[in-house]
Order: C-alpha cells, then sequence, then structure tokens
C-alpha cells in the first residue's frame, strides 16, 4: 500500500497523539501535510476537561490549519459531530484520499464516501514500522492514563501487529 502524503485528521487523533506521545512530531514524521479543518481547530483549541493536546497543538505550526469554515454537506452535519464531518468535507474538497478518525460512525461514513482511513493506532503502528522510536505498550498505558479509552480487542490489536502481544 503507498504511503500516504496528504492526511486531513480530526481532534480526538491529535488528543490522544499528544497522551500517547507527548507531542505531534510524529506526523511530521509520516505525513508531507496535514491538514486541519477549522472546526477541528477550534475543537482542539475549547480544551475539553483538562487542556490535553492545547499547547502542542498551537506549537505544531507546521500543521496546516484552515482559517475558514467549511460549506459542509447537510448529510455529512446530520450524521457525524461537526469535527468529523469537517475531516470529510476537506478530504473531498482538497481530493485527499486518507483522513485519520478514530470514532466508529466516522469511519463508516469516511468509507462511504471512498476515503482510505487510518486512526490514532494505525498512526503509531505505521510510525513503528517506520522506524519511529516508540513502544506501543507505553504508548497505550500513556493513552489510558490520560483518560483515552481503547476496548481489549483494539488494545491486543496494537500490540500484536507492533510486535508486542507478549509483553502486556
Amino acid at each position: 500500500m503507498p504511503r500516504p502524503e496528504r492526511i486531513v485528521i480530526n481532534t480526538s487523533p491529535l488528543i490522544t497523539l499528544v497522551a500517547a506521545l507527548g507531542d505531534l512530531t510524529v506526523l511530521r514524521s509520516l505525513y508531507t501535510e496535514v491538514l486541519v479543518p477549522k472546526e477541528v481547530c477550534q475543537e482542539i483549541k475549547a480544551g475539553g476537561r483538562d487542556g490535553l493536546a492545547v499547547a502542542e497543538f498551537e506549537a505544531a505550526n507546521w500543521l496546516q490549519k484552515k482559517d475558514n469554515y467549511l460549506n459542509i454537506s447537510p448529510f455529512l452535519l446530520n450524521s457525524l459531530d461537526l469535527g468529523e464531518a469537517a475531516v470529510i468535507q476537506l478530504a473531498l474538497e482538497e481530493n485527499i484520499q486518507t483522513v485519520c478518525i478514530d470514532e466508529a460512525v466516522g469511519r463508516r461514513i469516511a468509507r462511504l464516501n471512498n476515503l482510505s482511513l487510518t486512526g490514532s493506532i494505525g498512526i503509531l503502528l505505521r510510525a513503528k514500522s517506520s522506524g519511529y522510536p516508540l513502544q506501543m505498550q507505553q504508548a497505550i498505558q500513556r493513552m489510558q492514563q490520560r483518560g483515552i479509552r481503547l476496548s481489549s480487542k483494539v488494545i491486543a490489536f496494537a500490540l500484536d501487529k507492533a510486535g508486542e502481544s507478549d509483553r502486556f
């Protein structure tokens, strides 16, 4: 499978990657362009319950943070939260094949729009296979410590694909 050069990313993966790794530089090492819709920028900057990822997001000046709101299709707005809808809309408008969404409904709608998908775990696995220095077990533990919920199935999959299933 060819390496996607451009990706549009949603709020949850940005927060999860910061929880796992402490910053967003892994994205810079994997993609030539990482686009973030204005709607997602606003969700990140709102800070959630503890401000996780706000400073790291602000510091990542290499991210292509869009300045304008999108004219999002009513179908997307009625099916998804604003961030997911914006990610899919921007990918379609910019002819970007790959989106990074963690939520199941968003992933289904992206597939219906013929987009390729990855998520937080997919990015971590791609990074590890590309030689990025990370231990999946430690990344998962840091995510869980920051309140990121992962199913036992996702954890087992991630550890198996990372070659760490015998360590957990």
